[in-house]
């Protein structure tokens, strides 16, 4: 069903936190892996529907408990200073946008085209390169025509990731539900404290034309991933986790439309990006906020079939866990670990065909109940990275959703090789 959108701004202006940063934190010092993130956005939309708790034409609420929440998470209110690696945070504000859509949100969500308008629904235009006095986080709230609403949020890498976005959007939805003060028991941004930075540049990214990428979603669901485990796993020893079944067939898809692109098999790796909250020896809070994750690398140097590449994921990531299980992240190994993870990429052969994946499930958006009703639908922003992939509970919470980056021309290829890393046993 195609639908012809057309999404108006009414309104914008900077929300600060609603009480004044004490001049003892007027500047966070980014740590070393907010340093190493990529010089991109992370953002994630959530749809809800009309609800009769919910008056759509009112944003004071959401303004007021956008502040008290800043109050807490200031850095997010201030400004980055790269010559420094820090942030000044003498509350600047974030951006508040509010936007009306000329379409009513069943007719968007049932719509196949959807996929490609959800950076609409999110502020700031990926891409853009970031000038020292724009805000590090905007929000967007827009209203349908039959009184649904969309709450987009976008925010720095340099300071956020995804669990630090999953942890604003849900201390908000809280803030915003209850009212009242709400005590905020998550110890804020500490990535810096736990590990301080270095000085160090950002992570070069692969730089390629946005106007030739394209986005596909991939919907699993939990019945066909219980069927592909139970199809896959006959002759294997691991039990697949979801994403490690999806990032195997996305990274088998991935290496066909390669194959099909220099008519040769190339070696290949998939990165994946661990999030180190719980994962160390020492503790690391899971509301811990900043940019807190270490790069896991598989290799495949051969033709080998999707059930193959995801044991070879399995053997990776429980190899991965447990060496950070075996770390403090407080001394020389554990900083060491997570730093050489990352910086490992530079290592990579241009020759290799790389596969990158993020996975975004069990964090908790579905549950971001802002006070009226939780979200029917929660989709990621894509960053412009060549064969990147955003995975995601669905609202069922059993399956998978996959957002993944390709070039235009790709398709074709694509489409043709994920049907035979589907078909598993075949």
């Amino acid at each position: 069903m195609a639908i012809a959108i057309t999404i108006e701004k009414q309104s914008s202006k900077l929300i600060k936190p609603s009480v004044q940063t004490l001049p003892t934190l007027s500047h966070y010092k980014l740590g070393f892996i907010d340093e190493l993130a990529l010089d991109h956005d992370v953002g994630v939309v959530l749809f809800f529907a009309a609800n009769s708790n919910h008056n759509p034409n009112s944003f004071a609420q959401l303004e007021k408990s956008l502040g008290k929440i800043l109050t807490r998470l200031y850095p997010l209110a201030g400004r980055y200073v790269e010559e420094t690696h820090s942030v000044e945070c003498k509350d600047q504000g974030v951006e508040f946008i509010h936007a009306k859509v000329n379409v009513k949100l069943q007719d968007f969500l049932v719509s196949e085209e959807n996929v490609k308008f959800i950076d609409e629904f999110i502020p700031s235009k990926i891409g853009v390169a970031r000038q020292q006095s724009d805000p590090l986080l905007a929000t967007q709230v827009t209203t349908y025509i039959c009184g649904g609403v969309a709450i987009g949020v976008n925010a720095t890498h340099k300071i956020v990731d995804a669990s630090t976005l999953c942890t604003f959007v849900s201390e908000w939805a809280v803030m915003n539900r209850e009212e009242n003060e709400i005590e905020f028991k998550g110890p804020g941004f500490n990535s810096s404290i736990l590990f301080p930075g270095r000085g160090l540049s950002s992570m070069p990214c692969p730089i390629i034309n946005i106007e030739l990428l394209t986005k596909k979603k991939l919907s699993f669901s939990g019945s066909a991933i219980s069927k592909m485990k139970a199809k896959g796993t006959t002759n294997s020893t691991n039990q697949w986790s979801k994403v490690q079944l999806v990032s195997a067939i996305i990274w088998k898809t991935f290496m066909g439309v390669d194959l099909a692109k220099h008519n040769l098999q190339r070696d290949s790796i998939l990165v994946q990006a661990v999030n180190l909250r719980g994962k160390m020896a020492s503790l690391i809070p899971k509301t811990s906020c900043g940019n807190l994750f270490g790069l896991c690398t598989t290799e495949c140097t051969t033709l080998e079939r999707a059930e193959e590449l995801a044991d070879r994921l399995s053997d990776s990531v429980k190899k991965t866990l447990t060496n950070y299980s075996k770390a403090h992240h407080d001394c020389e190994e554990g900083q060491a670990m997570v730093l050489n993870s990352i910086i490992s990429m530079t290592n990579i052969s241009e020759y290799t065909n790389v596969v990158f994946t993020t996975s975004w499930c069990k964090f908790p958006f579905y549950e971001a109940d802002f006070g009226f009703g939780k979200p029917i639908w929660v989709a990621p922003s894509m960053t412009p990275v060549h064969q990147l992939a955003y995975m995601i509970d669905d609202a069922e919470g059993t399956g998978v959703e996959a957002y993944v980056c390709l070039e235009v021309k790709e398709v074709p290829y694509f489409e043709e090789a994920l049907e035979q890393a589907i078909a598993f046993g075949a």
